[in-house]
């Protein structure tokens, strides 16, 4: 009888979470059970081979630059001196999103790790706070009988705050409000449904995710750091994997987590799509909850470890959230008069953060032709180009040449005109490339020079082109421009003119454009982008809904009220300012 009524109350209880939107609509053994699953018998090292990896981390171009070149490399591994550590992926949780995130994650990190055993690789559950659910647990008991691993390094047990290589970094985000991202009015649901539950709202987790099995026959569970040393020591292992959340908190900072694996010698990366973040948008930097998680992954790969994605072991491509649907814009900068190294990060940060995921790829400090992580291109939705005459290794030019021919979209600004195109005589470094009607081919342009710094203009909205929705929400007709004009006129057919420069000595050129290529993909080009040209907020906004529209996207500003970008940031100062 009593075997009945506890199967009755795991079935209701199954029921309430569906309801809710909590779990996936799944059997209840399957949810419940913890090992093993249906379909997954337990798991022998049956794969044998070494694992193939492909690392990422990110270099700062200079020393004290602030800017980071992303790279990556390969490695193998041996699946026997490496080891999964699952963080933290509990049953429940404070805030209601991040549940729900976590039960949108589970199942790509269960495969992973089915996948990881059968490669020979350790499995160590980690649900911090909820050792007593498996008191009897066989994977709890086999964690608890490994003999102690001495002398154990100072600190093990406790959390990690620092590591000295973040010394030279600022914090990427503000989540001293815990990072909940929830709606307020749903939050209030949520905490009267966990208190219906019997679980304290405050610290609800009992147990990790039913959505993730654990093998009794191999797998380990501790949320102990000593513990989990003297597995990693009596095993011989060399490599460890983070997965799990969240990557801010727990995952960084946890006895098991990353800087104390670092700061003790392992061979450590981050699963950057097996995990999330506690970030609340409506905090410093005022960017969306995925962008947060992007900057915090930025952290980690510039002064922590370097990192994978799950797709190395299961195949397809790498996991995203179903809410993220930002599509990807790369900025490749290498131009040394007008720095865009500086403004376009500002610009992005600032304006973009809800939007679009944005990475930057930047030119070399000391090879002028050469762009490392251009390969970032091969991945993006929409390019932006702020570079100016560089003659690129064949293969790299080459990368450039397909995005256009997918008839993805292209932005450009200022010095794009001439990205690819050499000066004069020059000579073409062997081994490399040029494309010099790239303007007129990409851009609809036809750049030839442009007039003297000392010739002042003004940027004018032409009236035949008010309407297009990148200069939604401009309120200025005319605005004056920084440095110098170029001259572009006339425009190559398929270009449509939507501002014009007018210089002080009568001079009129288009300064901005849009532009259908030949293979029916989208252009926008403007010789506008001098840094003077971003303290205005009519240039910032023309350059953010030109993006949009070239996404595809709908304009923000087109009822002409200030973007939604802005009014956020507004919002997040008060409340910051409040906090503080």
């Amino acid at each position: 009888m009593r075997q009945f009524r506890v199967f009755s109350s795991t079935i209701r209880t199954w029921w309430l979470l569906v309801a809710l939107g909590l779990l996936p609509v799944l059997h209840p053994f399957t949810a419940f059970g913890e090992s093993p699953a249906a379909g997954h018998p337990p798991t022998t090292a049956t794969d044998a081979g070494p694992l193939r990896l492909r690392l990422r981390y990110q270099v700062e171009t200079a020393p004290g630059s602030g800017r980071f070149h992303r790279f990556s490399r390969s490695e193998t591994w041996d699946p026997r001196q490496t080891a999964i550590i699952v963080c933290d992926m509990w049953d429940s949780h404070t805030s209601v999103n991040a549940v729900r995130r976590v039960n949108e994650l589970a199942p790509r990190l269960n495969r992973v790790l089915h996948a990881a055993r059968r490669r020979g690789v350790t499995i160590i559950h980690a649900p911090s706070g909820c050792m007593d659910a498996y008191a009897a647990h066989p994977a709890r008991l086999r964690a608890r009988r490994v003999p102690d691993s001495k002398p154990f390094p100072k600190d093990i047990g406790s959390w990690c705050h620092r590591i000295p290589a973040e010394d030279k970094l600022p914090y990427p985000i503000d989540q001293s409000d815990g990072g909940r991202d929830d709606d307020p009015e749903e939050h209030a649901l949520w905490v009267e449904r966990l208190k219906a539950l019997g679980r304290n709202p405050n610290r609800p987790w009992l147990r990790e995710s039913p959505l993730i099995d654990i093998d009794a026959e191999v797998d380990f569970i501790s949320d102990d750091g000593r513990e989990i040393w003297n597995i990693l020591k009596h095993r011989g292992i060399r490599n460890v994997i983070l997965t799990g959340v969240h990557t801010n908190m727990c995952v960084l900072g946890r006895p098991f987590g990353l800087r104390q694996m670092v700061r003790n010698g392992f061979h450590t990366v981050l699963m950057r799509d097996m995990t999330d973040t506690m970030y609340n948008p409506q905090r410093r930097p005022f960017v969306s909850h995925f962008t947060g998680t992007d900057l915090i992954i930025d952290y980690i790969e510039r002064c922590v470890c370097p990192t994978i994605t799950s797709d190395q072991f299961v195949g397809g491509r790498p996991f995203r959230f179903s809410a993220d649907l930002r599509p990807h814009l790369v900025c490749v900068i290498a131009e040394d008069e007008y720095e865009t190294e500086r403004t376009l990060p500002e610009f992005a940060l600032r304006h973009l953060g809800w939007d679009f995921r944005v990475s930057f790829v930047f030119g070399s400090e000391k090879e002028r032709n050469r762009i490392p992580g251009l390969e970032a291109v091969r991945d993006a939705d929409v390019l932006m180009l702020s570079v100016r005459r560089r003659a690129l290794p064949e293969g790299d030019l080459a990368i450039i040449r397909r995005h256009v021919a997918l008839g993805k979209p292209v932005c450009g600004i200022r010095t794009a005109s001439h990205a690819f195109a050499l000066r004069g005589k020059s000579e073409l470094p062997a081994g490399h490339a040029v494309w010099p009607e790239f303007d007129a081919e990409v851009l609809g342009g036809n750049y030839q020079g442009h007039y003297s710094n000392a010739v002042s203009s003004v940027v004018q909205v032409l009236p035949e082109a008010a309407q297009h929705p990148i200069l939604a929400g401009i309120t200025e007709t005319t605005w004056p421009q920084g440095g110098s004009l170029y001259k572009n006129a006339p425009l190559r057919p398929g270009a449509r003119a939507l501002l014009i420069g007018r210089g002080e000595n009568g001079q009129r050129e288009p300064v901005a454009w849009v532009f259908l290529r030949a293979n029916g993909g989208r252009s926008f080009y403007t010789s506008l982008g001098h840094k003077d040209d971003f303290r205005n907020p009519a240039f910032t906004t023309l350059l953010y809904n030109a993006l949009l529209w070239l996404a595809d996207r709908p304009s923000r500003t087109a009822d002409g009220s200030p973007d939604r970008v802005a009014g956020r940031q507004e919002a997040g100062k008060s409340t910051v300012g409040q906090a503080e």
